[in-house]
């Protein structure tokens, strides 16, 4: 494996010794089914580049075998929980993710799949898990979409074909949790961790620092200072308001809201790419929320600036198109959500976008960039340079007086 490689995250260069021949044997031996398979060598990795990820630790295998039948290989990817020391680790140790995961691959996503099937709609929404287990370590195994011609978009934005392809995929998936919530919301009572539930999550300077950051950086522009007074008042609740919304359909349910399972981290590294057809991945944040939630963070996370400028209105428009028509093919006989009420659900919730557009979409910038996220949780100078990053102060030449002239600076009812 690489020793010193710049263009991967320290702890993916050198996987750890018990990820060997005999542990992918044991592994095939079981999801094939083959007891006569022998591993003759695997190859290790890393899976993803430095900004795809964060909150684990993954491998890609290229792994060599027999069988009675002839000799194989087979590439699959490996995800694992941090075991070096250091700020991942405690960041994600004490979390749920890997169990929301699991619960994601084996329980939920096949219903899913299924009951669109039987509607006679043939999708697709990940990889096939290969392998997972919780003890003695916590790690899953999944296919590898590479070889299949599948990739993730890293030195370009994704296209207009492209992002339409994910938001129906993303529209079918919403629209059958929506059903299924509903009829069974018993179905998704494992899933009860999101990202704001993520052990120390709101002690974080990455998190923490944001608006402050925000705030100093319009201060000191003469085209954006004027906004400072709406953002003041939001230093001491910006985050609760957001975690409010996030935590909505467990802890504060509203009437006639639209609920979805939501994805929870619905960003351009979070898919994978090939032509017009995509696959979802890292499930690790899944939870039930309002449908608002990955449409916002979609928004601002999965679009480009040229995207959220001049396209959003047309591709909200194709997404919601597809997850009513998807109702309808799923014999969902409730009261039909209309286009309005899903933008003033998206409105009301705009404490979302508060925080997107102050923390989270600096940090999303430096990602497309390649810079290192490590580097934004232990470093002050990054987490600075996040504001003075030109793209995104160009961009909120744009975003603010967007946000003021559809009264998002309105104080609430």
């Amino acid at each position: 494996m690489p020793s010193n490689n710049d263009d991967y995250n320290s702890d993916e260069l050198e996987a750890p010794a018990w990820l060997n021949e005999q542990f992918f044997q044991e592994v095939l031996v079981e999801h094939l089914k083959e007891p006569s398979l022998t591993v003759s060598a695997a190859k290790m990795s890393p899976a993803s580049a430095k900004g795809d990820h964060y909150a684990s630790v993954m491998f890609r295998a290229n792994v060599e075998y027999s069988t009675e039948k002839g000799k194989c290989s087979k590439s699959l990817i490996i995800k694992i929980m941090p075991e070096v020391d250091g700020h991942k680790k405690e960041f994600v140790s004490e979390s749920k993710i890997f169990q929301t995961e699991i619960e994601m691959y084996t329980e939920v996503l096949p219903r899913f799949v299924a009951i669109l099937r039987a509607a006679g709609e043939e999708t697709k929404f990940c990889a096939t898990c290969v392998y997972y287990s919780m003890q003695p370590r916590q790690i899953m195994i999944f296919e590898d979409l590479l070889p299949l011609g599948y990739e993730v978009i890293r030195n370009r934005n994704a296209t207009l074909d492209e992002l339409r392809a994910v938001l129906a995929k993303l529209a079918k998936w919403h629209a059958v949790s929506f059903k299924l919530l509903k009829e069974h919301p018993e179905i998704f009572d494992k899933l009860q961790y999101d990202v704001t539930t993520m052990p120390n999550l709101f002690e974080l300077e990455v998190i923490t620092s944001g608006l402050p950051n925000f705030i100093n950086m319009i201060s000191q522009k003469d085209s954006l200072k004027m906004y400072r007074k709406y953002f003041e008042p939001m230093r001491e609740n910006i985050l609760s308001r957001w975690r409010d919304v996030i935590r909505e359909y467990r802890q504060n349910r509203q009437a006639n809201a639209y609920y979805v399972l939501c994805h929870g981290d619905f960003h351009i590294r979070n898919i994978m790419f090939k032509d017009n057809d995509c696959m979802l991945i890292d499930f690790q944040m899944s939870s039930v929320g309002s449908i608002a939630n990955d449409l916002q963070y979609a928004k601002y996370m999965l679009l480009s600036r040229d995207d959220r400028k001049d396209k959003w209105d047309e591709l909200l428009y194709h997404y919601f198109d597809t997850f009513t028509r998807t109702l309808s093919k799923i014999g969902y006989e409730g009261h039909m959500p209309n286009l309005v009420e899903l933008r003033q659900q998206i409105f009301d919730r705009r404490s979302t976008d508060y925080c997107l557009l102050t923390t989270f979409l600096p940090v999303s910038y430096s990602m497309r960039k390649g810079k290192d996220p490590n580097e934004l949780m232990n470093n002050e100078k990054h987490r600075l340079e996040l504001y003075q990053d030109k793209d995104y102060k160009q961009e909120l030449e744009y975003l603010l007086p967007q946000m003021l002239h559809l009264g998002y600076f309105e104080p609430p009812k």
